[in-house]
C-alpha cells in the first residue's frame, strides 16, 4: 500500500469518526488528489464525508492552498485587485450578475481579475456569457496579465488555470451533490486578487468562508448569500453579508431599500441561456433596461466598487454603479474588453 493511499484512508477514517482535519492534513489530501494519486472512490468518499460532517475553516483553507499551488498563475499586482465569483448551486437560473458587475466595477476604476467557468448548475456560466458577448475567453496567463495591465480587467477561464482538477472531474460528476469543490473555485483566483465579492449558496457558511479568505491573505471581501436562496445580493429579500476588513469579519443583513433600490420579485431576475443573458447585459449597459435586471446588477456592482475602494459606503457604491451605466462607461469597458481580447486572438 502506498503512502498516498494510507494518507487518504487515515483522513477518511478521521472524518467519518467526526474528527476535523488540520490545515496541513487537508493540504496533503488535496495535494494527493491534484497529483492524480487518489482513486475516484477515495475522492468521492472523502469529499462526501466532509460534506456530511461540515467543512471547517482549516479544511477549506488547506484544500484551497493546495489547489492554488497546483494552478497556473497570472503575474499581476495584487494590491487592490478584485474578483467577483460565486459558487453557483442555488438552483435558481438567474442571469450572469457577477459578470456584468465586474465590468461596471472596472469602468469605475477598480482593477478586476474575473475568474470563472462554464455553467455547472445553471444555463450559462461567466465563460459562456462572455463568449456570447464576443470576448475571447481563452487567454494564456501572460495574455491575461497584459489585458489587465492594458485595460484594467481580464477574464481567467478556470479550465485553463486549474488543469489538475481533471483528476476530480469524474467523481464530482458521479456524486452529483455539492461538495467542498463547489467552494474552491472562488477561493483560488489565479491572479491572487486581494479583494472579492463572493456569492455563496449556503447562508450558514458565509462567516466561515470570510474567515478562509482572511487566512488566504485577502484584505477586503464580502461573502453574500440572500434569504431567498441567491448566491448574490438580492433585490427580492434581505441578503446576509459577512464582510472582511482589517482582519475582522462582521456579519449583517442588508435590504434592497437600504441600498436605495426597489424590492422586486425573484422571478424578475431569471435569465436564460448564454445568448439571452448576453442580450440582457447589453440592454442594461445601453440603458434600455431600467427594471429588476438593472437593479440587481447595481446592488452587486455597487458592492464591488465599495470593496474595491472606489466608494466609501455600499450605498454610494450602488450610486457609482448607476453612474457608470448611465454615462456609457460600462458599455465602453465591455467594448474595450471585446476588442482587446480579440486583438490577442488575432496576434496568436
Amino acid at each position: 500500500m502506498t503512502s498516498e493511499m494510507m494518507t487518504m484512508q487515515r483522513a477518511l477514517a478521521a472524518i467519518m469518526s467526526g474528527n476535523n482535519l488540520t490545515r496541513e492534513q487537508a493540504r496533503d489530501v488535496m495535494g494527493i488528489i491534484m497529483r492524480g494519486e487518489a482513486t475516484g472512490s477515495q475522492i468521492g468518499a472523502v469529499v462526501t464525508a466532509l460534506r456530511m460532517k461540515g467543512e471547517t475553516k482549516d479544511e477549506i483553507t488547506g484544500f484551497a492552498e493546495s489547489m492554488r499551488a497546483h494552478s497556473n498563475r497570472v503575474e499581476a499586482e495584487q494590491e487592490g485587485l478584485l474578483d467577483t465569483c460565486g459558487t453557483g448551486g442555488s438552483g435558481i437560473h438567474k442571469f450572469n450578475i457577477s459578470t456584468a458587475s465586474a465590468m461596471i466595477a472596472a469602468a469605475a476604476g477598480v482593477r478586476v481579475a474575473k475568474h470563472g467557468n462554464r455553467a455547472m448548475s445553471g444555463k450559462a456560466g461567466s465563460a459562456d456569457v462572455l463568449e456570447a458577448l464576443g470576448v475571447n475567453i481563452s487567454l494564456s496567463a501572460e495574455q491575461a496579465a497584459d489585458c489587465l495591465q492594458s485595460i484594467g480587467i481580464c477574464f481567467m477561464f478556470a479550465q485553463l488555470y486549474h488543469p489538475s482538477l481533471k483528476h476530480a472531474a469524474a467523481p464530482r460528476r458521479e456524486i452529483g451533490v455539492r461538495t467542498i469543490f463547489n467552494m474552491l473555485g472562488p477561493l483560488t483566483n489565479p491572479a491572487g486578487a486581494d479583494r472579492q465579492l463572493l456569492g455563496l449558496y449556503d447562508r450558514s457558511r458565509t462567516g466561515v468562508v470570510a474567515e478562509v479568505l482572511d487566512e488566504l491573505g485577502l484584505k477586503r471581501a464580502m461573502v453574500v448569500s440572500s434569504h431567498d436562496g441567491l448566491d448574490e445580493i438580492s433585490i427580492s429579500a434581505p441578503t446576509q453579508i459577512s464582510e472582511l476588513q482589517d482582519g475582522k469579519v462582521r456579519t449583517y443583513d442588508i435590504t434592497p431599500e437600504e441600498l436605495g433600490l426597489t424590492s422586486r420579485p425573484l422571478s424578475a431576475v431569471i435569465g436564460g441561456d448564454a445568448a439571452e443573458n448576453a442580450t440582457i447585459i447589453h440592454r442594461i449597459f445601453n440603458g434600455e433596461e431600467q427594471g429588476a435586471y438593472r437593479e440587481i446588477v447595481l446592488a452587486n456592482a455597487g458592492a464591488c466598487i465599495y470593496i474595491g475602494g472606489a466608494a466609501p459606503t455600499l450605498r454610494e457604491g450602488v450610486e457609482a454603479a448607476a453612474a457608470m451605466i448611465d454615462s456609457g462607461k460600462a458599455a465602453a469597458k465591455l467594448t474595450c474588453l471585446i476588442e482587446t481580447t480579440g486583438e490577442v486572438a488575432h496576434v496568436s
